[in-house]
């Protein structure tokens, strides 16, 4: 299991990483809040630690962001033990939070518990809308015209884009989040990217790109993937 812990405390962050190496999970670790969400994006990790003071991005904006797209636990480990703190780390997305100091055997436990939330079904989804079919484990997409079903190419980055609408169905998947996630964090205002590349995909996927049904625009904010009922 992959462990991410972000933390600007580097004495922490060295005796977390080899405490929990010997217990048999894999650690990342980033030292502030840029690198955390960095880290989050390319490793894919299972838990992530995460410290709400830290440079650059506070951990209430790390939670925030991974949010739009990770469902991986997520368990602060903090100083700040005032109430209102606690509360909105855990509104935002958090799903525990330990103050420090904290024992070994508590933050071991805490994972435990977070780890039998995890799903064992690792299975990808296979999303239909219109005549269009996307199975994610086996990176296809196969549209039926007139009974005739027939293979849509997909660039990488195409295939970025629309996976991560198909694993928020039905959901606003803001624009930060999708320039973030596929591009990385330098390129969050980089709007036109998205434009583009949301283009070509209903040009791909839509019966009609003028007048989309299912890759839909919500202005100012992002883009939503509305399946069919």
């Amino acid at each position: 299991m992959k462990i991410l812990i972000a933390d600007d405390d580097t004495q922490l962050l060295r005796a977390l990483r080899i405490t929990l190496k010997v217990k048999g999970y894999r650690i990342i670790t980033a030292a502030n809040g840029a690198q955390a969400i960095e880290a989050a994006i390319d490793q894919r990790p299972d838990i992530i630690l995460l410290d709400l003071g830290m440079p650059e991005l506070d951990g209430v904006e790390v939670i925030r962001a991974v949010r739009g797209w990770s469902e991986a636990p997520i368990l602060v480990i903090s100083g700040r033990t005032g109430a209102a703190d606690k509360v909105e780390a855990l509104d935002v997305g958090a799903d525990d939070y330990v103050t420090k100091p904290f024992s070994i055997d508590e933050l071991l436990a805490r994972i435990r518990a977070l780890t039998r939330r995890l799903p064992h079904d690792n299975a990808l989804p296979v999303a239909t809308f219109g005549d269009v079919t996307v199975d994610l484990a086996a990176r296809v997409v196969t549209r039926t015209t007139a009974g005739e079903q027939r293979t849509v190419r997909l660039t990488p980055t195409e295939w970025q884009v629309l996976e991560l609408l198909i694993r928020n169905p039905g959901k606003l998947v803001t624009r930060q989040t999708m320039l973030a996630h596929i591009w990385g964090t330098d390129h969050v205002t980089d709007t036109g990217y998205l434009r583009l590349y949301m283009s070509q995909l209903r040009k791909k996927l839509e019966p009609d790109p003028g007048a989309p049904r299912y890759l839909l625009t919500e202005a100012g904010m992002g883009y939503r993937l509305q399946l069919d009922d």
